[in-house]
């Protein structure tokens, strides 16, 4: 093995690892709301699924950027997802053996998304040191990294959609508990020690409470940080009824069935990863704040207007690839702001903080979500997802905090080019 090959061995298997660990993931993004929906069928009861999902993003957000910094990263990562391997492998072995009621069903996905946040972050924050090793300019890497979780999105999708169709949604979460101790694996042996260490270790008197404080103090203090955490906040409430809610609803309702789920999503999936991948190759060339509100309206208003008129599948699955090449650009843009923005010895600390508040809004979503399906219908519900989408899509135009962006890619340029 080359000198150049062993650089790269590390970042390549948090990558792959990320890749294992989210494409379960997204399988469990499918595979819930249709099994709550088939339980129950109420789109309320999905909505309540939705909340369960959530609520623990926010609470293992605030929670596990301070606990990832105390136990350092690599140990975070293998533990969150053999932990949370274990959390779904129990749904299709409860569902076989002695049955799943559908409360048991909530504090599974209570606990498997209580565990998802801290593991995510020690992977997300190892990007930096890990790009640094191999050599990688921090936007390609970042790019690189948008990409892997957008093909796991892919993948996942279509396995779901795939399982959805042969044998239904429980066998689909075996992928998703496989694909977590894979993920382990690959962190616990190929990623070393020393790059997988907090570079700055939490003092005797910093709490984890102490240590999230910090975090939001942080992000407070960044004009940039703080205007990406808010919007994104507030359209995550629209997208966790939109995933929760509206599109399995659709698929089940509208489409007849619900395997199409997983079309969509991969639909949506293969257009991002392309974004993604076109972002990786060029990310340092990208301007701010326009390329961004473009992108973001983009991403969000066309696949609830296209829903909201019933347009022919085929119309609507292109609908989806084209939002998902907009949406696949969003995301490394924002990495690669934070990765710049924010020092080594506060990465998970204030990526925690990030994670928390931008999944705050998400239960209250899922729920409205539901409600509103309930009790207005879908058509007016997509409309009215789709009106909001575009409003809060438009604010980097005329918010001040979102000119940061164009600071970001401007400082990128530089060494990206020599």
């Amino acid at each position: 093995m080359t000198d150049a090959s062993r650089r790269r061995l590390p970042i390549v298997a948090l990558f792959t690892a990320q890749f294992f660990s989210l494409s379960g993931n997204a399988i469990a993004l499918i595979a819930i709301p249709i099994i709550a929906l088939q339980q129950t069928g109420s789109p309320l009861a999905a909505g309540v699924a939705g909340v369960f999902a959530t609520v623990p993003l926010v609470i293992g957000g605030a929670l596990g950027g301070v606990l990832v910094d105390r136990f350092g990263y690599r140990v975070s990562s293998v533990v969150a997802d053999l932990a949370s391997g274990l959390t779904i492998v129990a749904i299709p072995v409860l569902a076989a053996t002695v049955g799943l009621h559908f409360g048991v069903l909530l504090a599974l996905v209570f606990l498997g998304g209580l565990l998802d946040p801290p593991g995510d972050t020690a992977k997300t924050v190892l990007v930096p040191d890990l790009a640094a090793l191999a050599r990688i300019p921090l936007a390609r890497a970042a790019g690189v990294q948008s990409t892997v979780q957008r093909t796991a999105t892919l993948i996942g999708a279509g396995i779901a959609g795939a399982a959805l169709a042969l044998a239904g949604p429980m066998p689909a979460l075996l992928f998703d508990a496989a694909g977590f101790l894979v993920s382990a694996l690959l962190v616990l042996c190929l990623v070393p020690r020393a790059a997988a260490t907090a570079p700055e270790a939490l003092a005797e008197n910093d709490t984890v409470r102490g240590g999230f404080v910090a975090g939001i103090r942080f992000i407070m203090r960044s004009p940039l940080l703080l205007a990406v955490v808010l919007l994104v906040t507030l359209t995550n409430a629209i997208d966790a009824a939109g995933m929760t809610v509206l599109k399995p609803v659709y698929a089940t309702e509208v489409l007849g069935e619900p395997a199409l789920l997983g079309g969509m999503v991969a639909c949506f999936a293969g257009g991002a990863l392309t974004g993604s991948a076109v972002f990786g190759r060029t990310g340092h060339r990208w301007s701010g704040r326009v390329v961004f509100a473009a992108c973001f309206i983009l991403a969000g208003v066309p696949p609830y207007l296209a829903m909201a008129l019933h347009v022919p599948l085929p119309v609507l699955l292109v609908v989806l690839v084209g939002s998902g090449l907009a949406a696949g650009m969003l995301n490394p843009m924002i990495a690669t702001a934070m990765y710049r923005e924010v020092p080594d010895g506060m990465r998970a600390r204030v990526f925690g903080a990030v994670t928390a508040g931008v999944a705050a809004s998400m239960p209250l979503g899922a729920l409205l979500g539901g409600l509103a399906v309930e009790q207005l219908g879908l058509t007016p519900t997509l409309v009215t997802a789709a009106s909001l989408y575009l409003v809060l899509a438009a604010s980097p135009l005329f918010v001040r905090g979102f000119a940061g962006l164009s600071t970001a890619s401007q400082s990128e340029a530089a060494p990206a080019s020599t």
